[in-house]
């Protein structure tokens, strides 16, 4: 076996050391070469010609190598992220990146995602009661057919992040931005939002009855459809933000809406008048 032919492959491959597929590519095209210099040798070319002309036969092979880590690479990341169907219950999944991950239909009850980069990811139909996402990215991330109930998002990154049909009885959300986040047609009742921003969130056809939004600030919020019984925003910040009622207005809607606090409340001229036309109490709010 010819000693510059090996050299010179190891030299080539060294960036790759490690993927599987390209150390594969290095055995099979190591063989060929041999059997390539060989032949050359044996037609009478010197060392120095036969070497020559047995790397030249080879091409553009760094392009080759390249293409073929990358695809391997791929691969393997997508191997990493996919933990459907899995038992992972109390798993340590902190400070992970994970990006397009997808943890679908698994058990991740009491898991700690806390201070994970999870952008992009899915979980549906998953158990992931008392989850940490503690300071977690979960941008664009899909939580759908989930038990959230007592998980814990203090701090996370939530933009775009779609919760439906999701249990969030107890779960927390402390100091967070939430942006563009969708909490269609969930019980909201027993969640907690506390020291939170509200930017293009959607509550609608939500139970928010009871709900204490008391000092947070909300912009471009629909509460469209959702039953905010005895709901308070005291002190609380409302620019653009929509209440439409789920029905026509009745006398049973009127009481509902004079249940809501807004005590001490500034929110802008159209969210003003708009409360003020079915009914709210606003004698204690500024208009900013």
């Amino acid at each position: 076996m010819n000693p510059k032919l090996t050299n010179y492959l190891n030299g080539v491959f060294t960036p790759y050391d490690g993927v599987k597929s390209v150390t594969e590519l290095k055995a099979d095209l190591l063989s060929d070469l041999q059997e390539r210099y060989l032949e050359l040798k044996s037609e009478g070319k010197d060392d120095e010609t036969a070497f020559a002309m047995t790397i030249a036969s080879i091409g553009d092979i760094e392009q080759t190598i390249l293409e073929v880590a990358n695809l391997s690479r791929s691969l393997e990341r997508q191997v990493l992220t996919n933990f459907s169907a899995s038992n992972l219950t109390q798993s340590d999944f902190a400070g992970v990146t994970a990006h397009k991950g997808q943890f679908n239909a698994s058990a991740l009850h009491g898991s700690d995602f806390s201070g994970a980069d999870l952008t992009g990811s899915s979980f549906k139909s998953s158990d992931m009661r008392e989850a940490n996402f503690d300071g977690a990215n979960l941008t664009d991330c899909v939580l759908s057919a989930v038990d959230l109930a007592k998980a814990s998002f203090n701090q996370s990154l939530l933009v775009r992040t779609n919760f439906s049909i999701t249990g969030l009885d107890g779960a927390a959300f402390k100091g967070v931005k939430l942006t563009d986040v969708t909490f269609n047609k969930l019980d909201l009742r027993k969640t907690i939002f506390d020291q939170c921003s509200f930017t293009g969130v959607n509550f609608e056809s939500s139970d928010l009855s009871g709900q204490r939004f008391d000092g947070q600030f909300f912009n471009g919020v629909k509460f469209d459809k959702s039953a905010l019984n005895e709901a308070s925003f005291k002190g609380a910040t409302l620019r653009n933000v929509s209440f439409i009622p789920f029905f026509s207005l009745t006398n049973k809607y009127y009481r509902t809406i004079k249940t809501i606090s807004f005590d001490g409340a500034a929110m802008d001229k159209l969210t003003y008048a708009a409360l003020k036309g079915i009914g709210a109490n606003l004698s204690n709010v500024t208009v900013i």
